[in-house]
């Protein structure tokens, strides 16, 4: 084996003692790992461009699933729904009360317990006993809601990809990057907007950039999103599992 020199061995010493004084938190080629080797490399771009290349990935694919919190108007929505072009499927629970949305292209159905249907606005009115009759006639059942409905506006948001992403992952103010993180074991890039009051975006750094976490602005919410791309089955409920009011529901 050929000796190592003494000049060698303090140039090999030196060059060590170097990167050890170097390295303050920054990754140096050489000296540290660099966190970006191996990725996707959207963790060396902007904040700006990550943003914008995230929402492009986004847009490229028919389906989603997205499950968390969004808090409009003073009301906290809990959300579990799977989405694509054509519609959507899941649960939204508020003020402590789940229920089912399907929409399948231009029709809704709702359904949900006795108690929700007795709460529903409008029921002030009317006669306790006729109240019960409507609500345990409506439970359990795809409710089909009429377009003209104020319950189809209120609800239909949530089962549109495009509406409801394309509202959700823009950030709010000066956009900066806020370091390397994971979700759910994959390695991410967080952008955030206004040092976070602005909200804060988590985008995978492991094959396309899609968004997987996103805390909106003002405490309006925390969602995660997955399934990019997978396919699910959406049909409309048997004609035996669904009920059809025409033009309103009895208790709008």
């Amino acid at each position: 084996m050929t000796p190592i020199s003494s000049g060698r061995y303090r140039t090999t010493v030196l060059a060590g003692a170097a990167c050890a004084l170097l390295v303050t938190g920054t990754a140096l080629t050489g000296c540290s790992e660099d966190p970006n080797e191996g990725t996707n490399g959207v963790g060396r771009l902007s904040a700006e461009q990550i943003q914008s290349r995230t929402q492009k990935a986004a847009g490229s694919v028919d389906t989603v699933r997205l499950h968390g919190t969004v808090v409009s108007s003073d009301r906290t929505y809990t959300l579990d729904m799977r989405l694509k072009a054509e519609g959507g499927i899941g649960s939204v629970t508020a003020k402590g009360e789940t229920f089912r949305l399907l929409r399948v292209d231009d029709e809704l159905f709702l359904k949900a317990g006795a108690e929700f249907w007795g709460h529903e606005e409008g029921q002030e009115g009317q006669e306790n006993g006729e109240s019960d009759a409507a609500a345990g006639k409506l439970a359990e059942k795809y409710v089909k809601v009429p377009q003209g409905d104020p319950s189809y506006k209120k609800f239909i948001g949530f089962t549109n990809k495009d509406v409801l992403l394309g509202g959700l992952l823009t950030l709010h103010g000066k956009l900066a990057t806020d370091g390397h993180h994971e979700q759910a074991g994959v390695r991410t890039i967080r952008i955030t907007g206004d040092e976070g009051s602005g909200g804060t975006l988590d985008v995978s750094l492991e094959g396309t950039p899609y968004p997987l976490r996103l805390v909106r602005a003002g405490k309006a919410g925390t969602l995660t999103f997955s399934a990019w791309g997978a396919d699910f089955p959406l049909e409309k409920p048997a004609k035996d599992e669904t009920l059809d009011y025409g033009r309103q529901l009895p208790t709008s």
